[in-house]
């Protein structure tokens, strides 16, 4: 457990979060249940605000919401300095539900309804990313109905093949995020949009893509980025006051992960941005950085139940859990890894490989596969690490499972952050037909 610097075991080998013992937390608010470290969000947070202090451009972090937004999470964020980009009407009413300041809220996506934007013109949202020609046409007009002026940002595709899962690269051109740069899309864009009065344009917006080690593909995201806005400067006359360059670092989620501390990317990207700046002779851009899962992923650990235990000889034991793919599809649909251990037991030696199994009605419904474990028993609280991220944010009903509580750890105490679904919560919404 040395990768997970904000993990630690008491005197009884019991798993320690933010003070509070894991077999403890799973009495007290059962399980499965979603713990989240505040410390190591808070660290992550002033990690990304001091590394980008000094930078002569000026420049802020943007929590990335779609990894892990609740109001209580609004809250710690903007206490650390820090904006949001929301995705969805849905995380927008969060932010606001939380009373952030809406001036430092971006809005993302690929497919914005016109509900999406009036709600966020109406709420006085800080920034609009546009993504799509459709949306410049929307967006003005719903604006000038509105008798505003929105500040928007357009995102291009930087063409950086990032080493990481199909699914989750952004930044390459065949993506449905953003307009290309040499088939002359973002050009005809950004001509567009100057050309709406209800319009400001003010950023220039990339994501390369997610869960990055490397830090090259980071540097060449500055260089296409600072080439094309003078590139557009030339061509247009107009120059982008900002620039924002997504999220994307890498964290721990096994030990063979070698992610590099969030300044350490940082730093690497403000140091090509400053050079290149002084080489062309032009004004340093502010810089805007969207972390998501570096910020909330480790400070995340699922507590789960073990039950079954099914043994076929000379292939394979199961071990289910009382979780599934309904609180973490990550597995499913990335084929992602993780790292678990027996909350009760972590002094214990690891003497047996097992398979962790989910509890939904489906074969493919695996958490871990070949993880070592102590001699595992009915009863025991398995911690699986590194779920912070993305595990709350995706989880479903499937098979009618509730979804778990989280609670919030800090010093040795621990409240909920988000209610356990009750089976109530799941029929809410049903309505039956009159004529049945």
């Amino acid at each position: 457990m040395t990768h997970w610097g904000n993990l630690s075991i008491n005197e009884k080998g019991h798993l320690i979060l933010g003070g509070c013992d894991a077999i403890d937390l799973a009495a007290r608010f059962g399980t499965p249940l979603y713990v989240m470290e505040e410390d190591t969000i808070r660290g992550v947070c002033r990690g990304y605000v001091r590394a980008i202090n000094g930078y002569p451009g000026g420049g802020k972090a943007l929590f990335a919401g779609k990894a892990f937004l609740i109001t209580a999470m609004c809250k710690i964020i903007e206490s650390e300095g820090l904006g949001l980009d929301v995705v969805s009407g849905g995380e927008l009413y969060v932010a606001m539900n939380a009373g952030f300041d809406l001036k430092n809220v971006y809005l993302h996506g690929n497919n914005k309804t016109p509900e999406d934007l009036r709600m966020a013109v109406k709420a006085g949202i800080g920034r609009i990313v546009i993504d799509s020609a459709n949306e410049i046409g929307l967006l003005a007009g719903i604006a000038k109905e509105l008798g505003r002026i929105q500040d928007v940002s357009v995102r291009i595709k930087p063409g950086i093949e990032a080493h990481t899962h199909e699914y989750i690269k952004t930044g390459q051109v065949d993506s449905k995020f953003g307009f290309g740069i040499g088939d002359g899309q973002g050009m005809r864009a950004v001509r567009d949009i100057l050309a709406q009065p209800s319009l400001s344009l003010i950023g220039l917006h990339c994501h390369i893509g997610s869960q990055i080690f490397e830090l090259q593909p980071f540097r060449d995201a500055v260089d296409v980025m600072l080439n094309y806005m003078l590139k557009v400067e030339q061509e247009t006359g107009f120059v982008f006051s900002e620039i924002n360059f997504g999220g994307g670092y890498g964290i721990h989620y096994t030990a063979e992960d070698a992610p590099l501390r969030p300044d350490e990317y940082v730093k690497t990207m403000l140091d090509e941005l400053t050079a290149l700046c002084n080489k062309k002779g032009v004004t340093p851009p502010f810089f805007v950085i969207e972390p998501g899962r570096s910020i909330v992923g480790e400070a995340g650990t699922t507590l789960y139940t073990v039950g079954d235990i099914k043994t076929i000889p000379d292939i394979r034991t199961y071990v289910s859990v009382d979780g599934s793919m309904a609180d973490n599809p990550r597995p499913a649909l990335y084929q992602a890894v993780y790292t678990c251990a027996l909350a009760g037991k972590m002094d214990a030696p690891e003497e047996t490989v097992v398979s962790i199994a989910g509890r939904t009605c489906e074969s493919g419904d695996m958490l871990i596969w070949n993880a070592k474990l102590p001699e595992t028993q009915a009863g025991d609280v398995l911690a699986v690490f590194s779920t912070g991220a993305y595990n709350y944010s995706m989880a479903s009903n499937y098979n009618k499972l509730p979804h778990p509580a989280v609670v919030l750890v800090k010093d040795g105490r621990a409240e909920l952050m988000v209610k356990r679904q009750s089976y109530d919560d799941l029929i809410k919404n049903d309505v039956i037909p009159s004529w049945l």
